[in-house]
């Protein structure tokens, strides 16, 4: 999490960005593979939400006239879902709203294997669909194993579009 945390605090410092731009895409993958038990996936899921509420973030969001962000939890190969769609953050009120999304969503699946490289292949061409083009794009991805299905993280780099992603 202090990866987009740091990302979001840099925006803000750097006040480049116009205050009617985004300053950040930031995609959260959060993992749920059968190696992530429900006290794991409650610690992942409430750390962000508690994260995007800190006083701090809520402030530097709002000092880059906001950002977007989504958030897909991830598994298996192929299997991506969408825990909040692309949303605008742009005040205090937006960061609960998303952190109350994140809250309540149920988790999908906890039985499959983990494909870190198909959740990074995923989280790179949302992009595309984001609403928004924003200055920067960060993916923050969340896991606790290893590469046990499917293509891993090396393919995923060179074979999907990751061009300025950090």
């Amino acid at each position: 999490m202090k990866s987009w945390l740091a990302a979001i605090s840099l925006s803000a410092l750097a006040g480049a960005v116009p205050a009617h731009a985004c300053s950040l895409s930031l995609i959260l993958a959060i993992d749920v593979s059968s190696s992530v038990n429900a006290d794991e996936y409650r610690l992942q899921v409430g750390g962000t939400a508690n994260a995007l509420e800190d006083p701090e973030v809520i402030a530097a969001i709002s000092d880059v006239g906001g950002i977007q962000l989504m958030a897909f939890e991830w598994s298996g190969t192929y299997r991506h879902f969408e825990m909040v769609p692309w949303t605008l953050i742009e005040d205090a009120a937006d960061v609960f709203g998303v952190s109350a999304q994140l809250r309540a969503h149920e988790r999908v699946r906890n039985d499959l294997p983990t494909s870190m490289g198909s959740a990074l292949g995923y989280a790179s061409t949302r992009f595309a669909k984001a609403p928004l083009q924003c200055a920067r794009q960060v993916i923050d991805v969340s896991g606790d194993g290893v590469n046990n299905e499917g293509f891993g993280p090396s393919e995923a780099y060179a074979n999907f579009p990751f061009a300025g992603v950090q």
